[in-house]
């Protein structure tokens, strides 16, 4: 499969202490690769960096053949990437539907989008009347990829959607996530579960102290469980 997202040589910085260092990465169109390490390994600046929300000393992040790196936040979205953050960060207050409005929105979709993401996720059909903020924490996950969604991006940024869930949410989640590379999109994902990442993972990256350790087809992993005791720190 063609790259669809490379990411090369990729320093950054918070302030003066670097977080990533040399950093490559990339990502094939229509799999899913998942980012594996210990808290405060780098794995989620990275997914901020290719969203353009920490600043980037050097390297170089490509879209296909688009140059990403130099681009202001509010520009990445419009160019086929969407994040749905750690948190979730919906709009508490407004509905279901608002929120997915502001998805549309932000790259000019319109009804027939609306329909395609809703029949992704059918529990939302049922809620766009209420409120975000008093949905459950899976409902919540479901709607912030739903708002993403909403941009028909060609890559979505994962971070930790199964944190909090109960295993029925989860089961859920990683179906949404299995389902995203049939309808054209290649998935980005952070998540500490190792046992959520491996059905639906397709190549896994080990990120140590903001560094590229290894990547491998996640059938390699299951044949060496040791190497995610080596970089994650559990079996």
């Amino acid at each position: 499969m063609p790259d669809v997202l490379t990411v090369s040589r990729l320093d950054c910085f918070y302030g003066d202490v670097q977080v990533l260092f040399a950093l490559d990465l990339t990502l094939r169109r229509g799999e899913v690769h998942c980012l594996l390490g210990r808290n405060g390994a780098g794995k989620t600046t990275a997914l901020k960096a290719i969203m353009g929300l920490v600043p980037i000393a050097s390297g170089s992040i490509k879209l296909s053949d688009r140059e990403l790196t130099a681009l202001p936040a509010h520009e990445v979205p419009r160019h086929g990437v969407a994040y749905v953050p750690q948190g979730r960060r919906l709009f508490a207050e407004m509905t279901v539907a608002e929120n997915i409005e502001i998805g549309l929105m932000a790259r000019g979709k319109g009804k027939a989008t609306r329909e395609r993401v809703l029949d992704l996720f059918p529990v939302l059909r049922q809620r766009l009347g209420q409120r975000s903020g008093t949905l459950s924490g899976g409902e919540q996950q479901m709607l912030a990829m739903a708002r993403a969604l909403c941009l028909e991006p060609d890559v979505m940024l994962l971070d930790e959607p199964t944190e909090g869930l109960m295993p029925s949410m989860i089961a859920k989640v990683r179906e949404t996530i299995e389902s995203l590379g049939a309808h054209g999109v290649s998935t980005l994902l952070v998540e500490q579960r190792v046992d959520a990442v491996l059905p639906v993972a397709d190549r896994v990256t080990f990120i140590e102290m903001g560094r590229n350790r290894e990547t491998l087809d996640v059938e390699q992993l299951r044949a060496e469980p040791d190497l995610v005791k080596r970089y994650v720190g559990v079996g």
